[in-house]
């Protein structure tokens, strides 16, 4: 779910949809199309019986595609758009997985329909990226790498378990919450530095002024709560949630003693508006609003925050090598 979490967020943010441009989507095949020409006919005929064999039994479809590069756009992306144009799984149920590979890009992904989301988590999806795809393609074995990524993703949608890969499984596991977003680390900086800017810059707003400065903290709330996910994963969200709602009423509390809150304070209730930081802050009433010294920015108490989007594809994980 977390994917689709990011989508929906990232699409409200910037009232687009998440597409992929400029790349062509391959006509499906069959259950292997290997446009990148890196398996051999054995076992592209191998991975077929294979995957036949498991949608027979579980009526669940998996596909693989291999595609030289995509010209760099974004492999989830990418995925989503192939995986909307295939319809992969059968209707009502979302019970389709895309397992893809980039070879020129060393970019993979497996993509994961609604329907198996509870089954092949993100966790797990990456799991078998990092541990079992991973070090066969790190020695160009894509023939061996694909097949036991794709028997790996079989076991686990028919009950059983990954294997015990030592090193690399311990250590994932190990590894805190923090590091479940399957984005990149120049992903999460550019991603983050945008999301924590403007939430930022609100939560000092909200510090710094002696009106709209209590509204600004119950508002924020969802905020603190639900867009460091994108980033950090849950466990990063809660933290950052904790600390917001403790650092924020102790910095007011702080900042209240000071003589320009103090004198910001006074000013709104003599004069009607005070000026802290280059912002003027004004009362009235409907509540306090603040302006930027241009005049060109405002906020009141009686606004709203609103977006729109949605998603498509489901769940799943990226990976390189």
């Amino acid at each position: 779910m977390k994917r689709t979490l990011q989508l929906l967020i990232i699409s409200a943010i910037f009232t687009i949809s998440s597409i992929a441009s400029g790349v062509d989507i391959p006509y499906l095949t069959g259950r292997v199309t290997d446009n990148a020409q890196i398996l051999s006919p054995e076992t592209s005929h191998s991975l077929t019986d294979i995957l036949k064999a498991h949608e027979k039994r579980t009526s669940n479809q998996i596909a693989v595609l291999t595609i030289k590069t995509i010209n760099g756009e974004s492999i989830e992306d990418y995925a989503v758009a192939v995986f909307k144009e295939w319809k992969l799984g059968q209707k009502g149920k979302d019970n389709g997985i895309l397992i893809i590979v980039v070879p020129e890009d060393r970019r993979m992904r497996i993509e994961v329909g609604y329907g198996l989301e509870g089954t092949m988590t993100d966790l797990m999806a990456s799991r078998i990226i990092q541990n079992v795809m991973t070090p066969k393609f790190k020695n160009g074995d894509y023939n061996s790498g694909i097949v036991d990524g794709v028997r790996a993703v079989i076991e686990v949608l028919e009950g059983g378990t990954l294997p015990d890969i030592t090193g690399n499984e311990d250590r994932i596991s190990e590894k805190p919450d923090f590091f479940e977003s399957d984005m990149s680390i120049t992903e999460r900086i550019l991603i983050g530095a945008f999301i924590f800017g403007i939430i930022g810059l609100f939560t000092i707003i909200g510090i710094v002024s002696p009106g709209v400065g209590w509204f600004l903290y119950f508002f924020l709330i969802p905020f603190w709560a639900m867009f460091p996910i994108i980033v950090l994963g849950t466990k990063g969200a809660l933290i950052c949630l904790i600390t917001y709602l403790i650092v924020f009423p102790v910095a007011k509390l702080f900042f209240k003693n000071s003589d320009w809150y103090k004198k910001a304070k006074n000013d709104l209730l003599t004069k009607g508006s005070a000026s802290i930081g280059g912002f003027v802050f004004s009362g009235g009433g409907s509540g306090s609003s603040w302006s930027s010294g241009g005049g060109g920015s405002s906020f009141s108490s009686g606004s709203g925050f609103s977006g729109g989007g949605g998603s498509s594809g489901g769940g799943g994980a990226s990976g390189s090598w």
